[in-house]
């Protein structure tokens, strides 16, 4: 395993190890049975669909009739999944800075807590409380549970609650964060679980883009990253449905750019795309004999109106391992006539709730509450009914013959869906906004409100025994033609080792020979515009990084008779870290400015794009760029996320417009708080999230003059604590006291150092300079 990337400060890799070995034990105990249940917030069928049967035909919460088995009070905005007798609940608790997330486990027969996992907001955009815009997964294999938060921290949980491993999206691969809370859930495949967002990482990997992460489920080590797509304009949950074609594990989902993509599961490589719209595509796609049905709510690309419903042919011929993706697009796309790739289409709109598809019908409630049903094959409108003045996130269910539909203002409707209309069969009223979808397992239906779960139904009913669809088997024809080196993307400290799986795989993603010899060699892209390598060896697959306490990234070429393959790493600094920016070499012309600069640090996560090293009166100085409105506010990493107990002191200052009236924001990030002087303002403020975490204190400073910022927190062992905070004129003596101390009841108890800058509409510049890191 690495070595830590903070010293002795952190253990987490040696939990990690542990952890691991307990992982495999338990993966060997628990796969000889079979773990049933709904493991997934679309179902067995990832479709919206369920086999079971005698399911009541009211929702009744009170009164002779009454149904409702239990509730738990539990904010919540997506949809519980379950696995045998529990059943396993993303919700949230609390108000301001006391606002939490929270993994729930239940007992299936009363709603009593098992267990729970609370976590904090930080760093991020969300508001209006948009909490637990996703779902748990679990893995009928092992009965793990996965889940990804808010703010993009991928967890797994053993089903005793207990944390294995875990990443922060965020920190670690650069991904940006949106108001809209929309977070999804993880798809499991095999060894592999599957998350994704919008990221900003380095390198190839540096452009703002939607991209999907396989982990080993095991171990959470990175196996493969997917670009399938092009710059986006939304954020997007689309869930990955699977499926088998050409002997090629693939899934298909909807991304932030407009597009449906195929991606293959086992390697990550993009396999097609269809640009369906302007905006992003978030309702997740179904599936039915060869059509591919997808429905989004923005801008149309032929057309000014917002909304299509469109049936896509599947490709039979996918490219081959290697080969550039497929780029399907009709000649004439303001039609669908069925000859080409669009097969049928309906001026429907619904941005984020997805369909069902039963028994050759798609079923979809739109953005103003009209239920449609569409023939899948043929696009054939068979009815539509409206049911409600709206509909949001929530999807509709199909089970038992029967449709239950949620909708955001508290109602509930379960249908009677017949060959040319629908009947409505009950409606109920529940306590709260309903945003997740319906579950339905076990006799049992379960909706999450805003105020509470409700459990219906009766104390035991099918359990039907559906599997998601097994992988395809390896056909005749495997042969090896290329290496697959996990992990993927390496992180180490100065000095740190880590041992690498390298194994040979089939045109088809199969794992043909695990653990070969390989042979590694400094590669670096002929595309890359910063051409530096990462400061490590790789001597009998062993990757050593050198000792010298600098940031470094590159590239790796790994061969093994005349198979190769290509690793990602990067070296982070340990604290206590000094950086200037003085030995960087001006020598890259800007494209706007006329002048000479310098790329920042390649390992600093996001940074190329957000920031640049220019020469300020004699002094190489790290600026904000101005030419992406994307990145106005830029958010960049550069240490390890599990640092703790650490000070950070920067040199800031801003640039201004309209005769310095205008100004940017400038500062740091220690343990999940900004720090920063913000300009338009004349404050010195900690915040964590806008709406969660947020104080300040006037301070007055002047553009195009430098301060000092300096910035600790300390955690007591209750988990309380303090940020503290100063910032004087650059030269003048250190003030002696803090000016300003925010207390937070539940604080953040490690995360990675970084800078943040942000510049309203990339108008202004800001600066920051002279960075130390130093132990509390």
């Amino acid at each position: 395993m690495a070595e830590l990337l903070n010293g002795t400060r952190s253990n987490y890799y040696m939990k990690r190890l542990g952890l691991t070995l307990m992982g495999l034990a338990a993966v060997t105990l628990t796969s000889v049975a079979e773990i049933d249940g709904w493991t997934n917030w679309r179902g067995p069928h990832q479709s919206g669909r369920s086999d079971e049967t005698s399911l009541p035909d009211k929702l009744v919460v009170s009164g002779p009739e009454k149904n409702l088995l239990w509730t738990h009070e539990i904010a919540g905005r997506g949809s519980v999944v379950t696995a045998g007798d529990k059943v396993y609940a993303w919700g949230y608790r609390g108000d301001g800075p006391d606002l939490q997330e929270v993994l729930l486990s239940l007992d299936e027969a009363n709603g009593k807590k098992l267990w729970e996992h609370a976590y904090n907001d930080y760093l991020s955009d969300t508001v209006y409380s948009r909490y637990s815009v996703g779902s748990p997964t679990v893995d009928p294999e092992t009965g793990w549970i996965y889940l990804m938060t808010t703010n993009g921290g991928v967890k797994c949980l053993n089903p005793k609650g207990e944390i294995q491993w875990e990443y922060s999206l965020m920190e670690r691969f650069g991904r940006l964060t949106f108001p809209n809370g929309r977070t999804g859930a993880p798809v499991i495949d095999g060894d592999l679980v599957i998350a994704r967002g919008v990221t900003s990482y380095w390198g190839q990997q540096g452009p703002a883009r939607d991209r999907f992460y396989a982990f080993n489920k095991t171990t959470g080590e990175s196996v493969w990253a997917s670009t399938p797509g092009v710059a986006p304009k939304d954020s997007s949950f689309s869930t990955p449905v699977l499926a088998n074609i050409g002997g090629r594990r693939v899934f298909y989902a909807g991304t932030g750019d407009g597009n449906v993509v195929c991606v293959d599961v086992r390697t990550g490589q993009p396999l097609w795309r269809f640009q369906a719209s302007q905006g992003g595509v978030n309702s997740s796609v179904v599936i039915h004999d060869g059509v591919l049905v997808t429905i989004h709510g923005k801008e149309n690309i032929d057309a000014s109106e917002e909304g299509r419903m469109i049936g896509i042919r599947l490709p039979k011929n996918l490219p081959n391992h290697g080969e550039a993706q497929l780029i399907l697009k009709d000649k004439n796309p303001t039609i669908a006539n069925g000859s080409e790739w669009e097969l049928w289409r309906h001026p429907l709109s619904m941005f984020t709730s997805s369909p069902a598809v039963a028994e050759g019908r798609v079923y979809q409630v739109t953005k103003t509450g009209v239920l449609v049903c569409i023939d899948a094959k043929t696009g054939k409108l068979h009815y539509s009914k409206k049911l409600n003045k709206d509909q949001i996130h929530s999807s509709p269910l199909f089970a038992d013959g029967k449709l239950f539909v949620c909708f955001p203002n508290g109602k509930v409707m379960v249908l009677h869906p017949k060959a040319s209309s629908v009947e409505i069969l009950h409606e109920a009223q529940l306590e709260g906004e309903i945003f997740g979808s319906p579950t339905v397992w076990n006799g049992k239906i379960y909706i999450h409100t805003i105020k509470k779960l409700y459990c219906f139904g009766k104390a035991s009913g099918d359990r039907p025994k559906t599997l998601l669809p097994p992988a395809a088997s390896k056909p005749n024809d495997s042969k090896a033609v290329a290496l697959q080196v996990v992990p993927n993307d390496i992180l180490l400290s100065p000095g740190g080792k880590l041992k690498l799986a390298v194994n040979s795989i089939d045109q088809y993603g199969n794992i043909l020979e695990r653990d070969l010899e390989g042979t590694f060699s400094k590669f670096i892209p002929p595309t890359a515009r910063v051409k530096t390598s990462m400061n490590a060896i790789v001597d009998n697959n062993i990757i050593t990084a050198d000792a010298k306490n600098v940031a470094s990234a590159g590239a790796f070429k790994v061969t093994s008779g005349k198979l190769n393959g290509i690793i990602r790493g990067r070296i982070l600094p340990k604290i206590p870290y000094t950086e200037d920016f003085e030995s960087a070499s001006l020598t890259v012309d800007h494209p706007i400015d006329g002048i000479k600069f310098a790329y920042p640090p390649l390992a600093w996560t996001g940074a190329r794009l957000k920031w640049e090293i220019r020469n300020i009166e004699g002094s190489n100085v790290l600026r904000k760029t101005l030419d992406r409105v994307l990145f106005q506010r830029a958010i960049t990493i550069f240490g390890d996320p599990e640092s703790s107990d650490y000070t950070i002191q920067c040199d800031v200052m801003s640039d201004s417009a309209r005769r310095g009236r205008s100004m940017g924001n400038i500062g740091v990030i220690n343990q999940r708080y900004f720090i920063t002087l913000v300009g338009n303002q004349q404050l010195l403020e900690v915040s964590s999230n806008h709406e969660r975490v947020k104080e300040s204190v006037p301070f007055k400073w002047s553009p195009r003059k430098w301060y000092t910022l300096k910035t600790r927190v300390d955690v007591a062992p209750d988990g309380s604590g303090v940020v503290k905070a100063k910032a004087w004129p650059q030269g003048e003596s250190e003030p002696s006291n803090w000016a300003i101390e925010v207390k937070h009841k539940k604080a953040h108890k490690k995360g990675a150092p970084g800078i943040i800058g942000f510049s309203p509409q990339s108008l202004k510049a800001v600066y920051i300079d002279n960075i130390k890191t130093t132990w509390n």
